[in-house]
């Protein structure tokens, strides 16, 4: 579907409502973030990830995973796209046509040169704002899992783990 502006945009979420579907960019606190296609290994990181998971939600119905790109609005000034992101059965009427409109239970981000920046700081205090309870930001050449875990409303980091992912919300571990 094609979109044309017949009017200026009052605001950057106006602006960002505008852009054609698929376009891979996100509102950070009220600024359009715009990134290019991932690289391979984001790309084969994240899917060995999602198979795991994927595999474990067909066996236990705990909700729904979705993968970037996929907008989760948090805000009018905040809209995401997380790389991997699950939502328990108690939140599934949050997802509406076009994204998850509330906080996700759990985020995984691929890091990628082009927006690490974004995950490890701006992305990652969105996310502690907003109430998400886990994050795990993955870096793909090494597999290193780094864990944040929101307690009294701040993130707390764990343990690394090497190619793992270990959810207190899904009561697993997934290695990859």
């Amino acid at each position: 579907m094609e979109s044309v502006i017949t009017h200026v945009p009052k605001s950057m979420f106006e602006v960002w409502e505008n852009l054609p579907e698929g376009t891979l960019c996100q509102l950070i606190n009220n600024k359009l973030v715009m990134s290019p296609s991932p690289i391979d290994i984001h790309q084969a990181v994240l899917n060995e990830i999602n198979i795991e998971i994927s595999i474990f939600l067909r066996k236990n119905s705990l909700g729904k995973i979705r993968i970037a790109p996929y907008d989760v609005h948090f805000s009018k000034q905040n809209i995401l796209q997380p790389d991997i992101l699950f939502i328990k059965n108690e939140k599934l009427h949050e997802i509406q046509p076009k994204g998850l409109f509330g906080t996700p239970d759990l985020v995984i981000e691929i890091l990628s040169p082009s927006t690490s920046n974004f995950d490890l700081e701006d992305k990652k205090m969105v996310y502690e704002r907003y109430g998400l309870q886990e994050y795990f930001i993955v870096e793909p050449n090494s597999k290193l899992v780094t864990s944040f875990f929101l307690k009294d409303g701040e993130y707390e980091e764990q343990e690394n783990m090497k190619a793992t992912i270990k959810s207190g919300i899904l009561q697993s571990e997934f290695k990859f």
